[in-house]
């Protein structure tokens, strides 16, 4: 009686290449080769640059003056220069105001938006439009709304107080130059933060709002309990692209104020390049 032999072959396993042996890794790098060399060029190695240089005597426009190392006499004079303590204060001021004011403003042009009714279309296009528009023609407009003479704020403020206040030169006052170009700012910029909100309302399950309702939870509960919770990460990313724009200002005060009047509207961006340019600092 024969028995039956079962004989089984085993398979080698071979291994696999390294990620790097691939064909995909080398494609990867393919693509982003362009965006890492542009990034060298225009952006790393000019940072280094700009360090080298502020240890130095190096001037934008310094002709054939010999370079020389200074240490730290460029940091040491910046410091002293109450222009910069100036700007420094201004652009403070206006991202406690400005942040706050228009990240509130956004989330609630946000929630209005958010219903279904008809011709929702089209107020999201009249509140996002001001963030396309560039922002020197948003600028001239603004500053032509703030003429003194016939400027439509003056002859809308006049009009609601029969007569009894204004005009008022918004850009020419020290007190009230820097709230014109927040107000400015918050009314061109808040349809970004706005789309930003509408999206993170779009994303909370409609499931938690059918369960509050069921709980007899009333509006503001919701709002409070479900709307605020679930927007956290959004009004995290909102909070911290304002702060960093806000600190970025400059067009507005170029056009309209050119840092006056008497520094009240003078801000770091602005003060480094007319410090760099007009004074060739």
């Amino acid at each position: 009686m024969s028995i039956p032999i079962r004989t089984t072959t085993s398979t080698i396993a071979t291994p696999k290449k390294p990620s790097w042996h691939r064909k995909e890794y080398y494609t990867a790098w393919v693509y982003t080769a362009p965006a890492l060399i542009l990034l060298l060029i225009f952006l790393i190695i000019p940072f280094f640059i700009a360090i080298y240089f502020s240890f130095t005597n190096e001037r934008l426009v310094s002709g054939s003056l010999p370079t020389y190392f200074v240490g730290l006499g460029n940091f040491k004079q910046m410091l002293e220069d109450g222009s910069l303590h100036r700007a420094l204060l201004n652009n403070s001021l206006f991202g406690l105001i400005v942040v706050p004011v228009q990240t509130s403003l956004a989330l609630f042009l946000a929630i209005l938006i958010n219903r279904k009714f008809r011709g929702v279309a089209v107020f999201r296009t009249i509140y996002f439009s001001p963030v396309v528009a560039p922002m020197v023609v948003v600028a001239v407009i603004w500053s032509f709304l703030y003429n003194p003479g016939q400027g439509l704020i003056n002859e809308f403020i006049k009009a609601i107080s029969f007569g009894h206040l204004g005009p008022y030169d918004w850009l020419s006052n020290p007190g009230l130059a820097l709230p014109a170009i927040m107000l400015l700012s918050i009314w061109q910029g808040v349809g970004f933060q706005m789309v930003v909100y509408l999206v993170g309302l779009q994303g909370i399950p409609e499931s938690l709002y059918e369960a509050a309702r069921v709980d007899g939870a009333g509006s503001w509960q919701k709002f409070w309990h479900i709307t605020l919770p679930q927007l956290r990460n959004t009004t995290i990313f909102v909070l911290i692209a304002t702060t960093i724009l806000s600190f970025k200002l400059y067009t507005q005060v170029e056009v309209m104020t050119q840092g006056g009047p008497e520094n009240a509207t003078a801000t770091v961006v602005w003060y480094m390049v007319h410090e760099s340019i007009h004074n060739v600092r």
